[in-house]
């Protein structure tokens, strides 16, 4: 991995590793396997210290980072056949939202998630994973789609939001999102919602209703950014790590609060370190819990999803 796409807390890693690399080029010359072998174990042991210590700040910029796998590198890494479907025959295709048919091992599924660039002209083109109203209703053309044909639906959550712009207001941005979270709860085929990075807001909502909701390790779940609730409780960012805490955004904030249902661990370092391994173990994952899914009846199925949903949440009367 480049130097500069390391993380500010991954910095005391860098030097190790740069005098591993220097040593591996002098191998030729000099029998230093053993030195080598004890730096890299020494990075290993400071790798795994520093990830076990993160911040809920430092979890979002992981979820964040420019080489983590994004939606289309899992469906080329985790399903063979994968045809891809446009447009949501109303207004155009918006390409912040992939899907289309897929097998995932030998299951037939449905798979959509939300797609970033990895440059300044990708993400351009994807609009930085920011999905508008077409994204979000040629999302609910394919379910009812997958319903059509009893297929599973698999939904890939990684979006800073949807788009706030004023020309997906004027095509009913809040509307698409509120059909989405309607026609979810009732579709009468098993849904797997696995967050992949960056869960922000109704953006990640908009296709984040299932039956079982699955969480990478390092990423993030919540109603506003850090930043952006910084910005309205301090009128700065710079209250962003504070903010980062308080809302309890972390995959294990998630799983204790019952949001989701299952912590996927990553490979050692972040899923950007190996996009097959964590490709394999999200695959992995996602079988066993359609395996699951698809043994319960479809009228029991909608009654447990509304359920689920229904009991989110803390109050007092």
């Amino acid at each position: 991995m480049a130097l500069q796409n390391y993380l500010d807390f991954e910095k005391p890693i860098i030097d190790l590793e740069q005098k591993i690399s220097e040593m591996r080029s002098m191998s030729d010359k000099l029998d230093i396997s053993s030195e080598i072998n004890k730096l890299e174990y020494k990075v290993n042991i400071l790798r795994k210290d520093i990830f076990e210590k993160l911040t809920p700040w430092q979890i979002v910029q992981l979820a964040r980072h420019p080489e983590r796998p994004y939606t289309l590198d899992y469906i080329y890494l985790m399903t063979t056949n994968f045809t891809e479907l446009h447009g949501d025959r109303y207004y155009g295709d918006d390409k912040a939202i992939v899907g289309g048919f897929a097998n995932i091992g030998d299951k037939p599924v449905m798979i959509i998630g939300q797609q970033k660039g990895r440059d300044t002209k990708s993400n351009i083109y994807r609009n930085f994973g920011m999905p508008n109203p077409e994204g979000y209703r040629k999302a609910m053309r394919l379910m009812k789609l997958a319903e059509k044909f009893n297929r599973p639906v698999i939904t890939l959550i990684d979006t800073p939001g949807a788009f706030p712009g004023i020309e997906a207001e004027e095509r009913g941005q809040a509307e698409a999102i509120a059909r989405n979270l309607i026609g979810m709860s009732n579709l009468k085929v098993p849904i797997i919602v696995a967050i992949i990075g960056e869960g922000a807001s109704g953006g990640a909502l908009g296709i984040g209703i299932g039956d079982r909701i699955l969480m990478l390790q390092y990423c993030w779940y919540s109603v506003i950014s850090p930043e952006s609730c910084s910005s309205i409780l301090w009128r700065s960012w710079d209250y962003k790590e504070q903010a980062a805490d308080a809302l309890k955004l972390t995959s294990k904030d998630m799983l204790r609060f019952k949001i989701i249902d299952r912590i996927i661990e990553e490979p050692v370092g972040g899923a950007h370190r190996n996009h097959k391994e964590a490709a394999d173990i999200l695959k992995k994952a996602l079988l066993e819990e359609l395996e699951t899914v698809s043994k319960i009846k479809k009228d029991r199925l909608l009654e447990n999803r509304i359920k689920k949903f229904g009991e989110m949440g803390f109050w007092k009367d």
